[in-house]
């Protein structure tokens, strides 16, 4: 078992579970975990966009996690183990960098959001990678 990638699978896990909490409590949530007035107007206007996007942002988050669970030996394997870590981890990685370029600019977003999401996707990539060089060779 690997911790940092218990971790990742966790926190990953954790992002996919808030993300159906938006779904479900509506605008309340979306405004406060930072998805703009945009999105939070369209929900409390019974949109069903921002449900599409916040379920495919749930569902990737949520295979995200079962990758890292896998590679961390808590469920079995599954296919393409170490590509897929690799993308999730410089995924993560790209996003956190790529965020704090958007704090002076927020796009409707507040700058906090920007710093906290950047911030939490850094440490994700960075579990997801360092968990998988310390699995590597248990992974060929």
């Amino acid at each position: 078992m690997n911790l940092l990638l218990i971790i990742a699978g966790g926190l990953s896990a954790l992002a996919a579970l808030l993300h159906l909490g938006c779904i479900y409590f509506g605008a309340p949530w979306y405004r406060f975990f930072g998805a703009g007035e945009r999105m939070a107007a369209l929900a409390s206007q019974g949109s069903s966009w921002p449900t599409l996007i916040t379920l495919g942002i749930a569902s990737m988050l949520g295979i995200w996690s079962l990758y890292a669970f896998s590679a961390a030996g808590v469920i079995g394997r599954l296919p393409l183990l170490r590509t897929c870590l690799i993308l999730i981890g410089c995924i993560y990685l790209i996003r956190g960098i790529g965020g704090f370029y958007f704090v002076t600019m927020p796009m409707g977003r507040s700058s906090g959001f920007w710093i906290w999401s950047s911030g939490i996707c850094l440490t994700l990539g960075l579990c997801h990678l360092l968990g998988l060089k310390q699995q590597w060779a248990l992974l060929s």
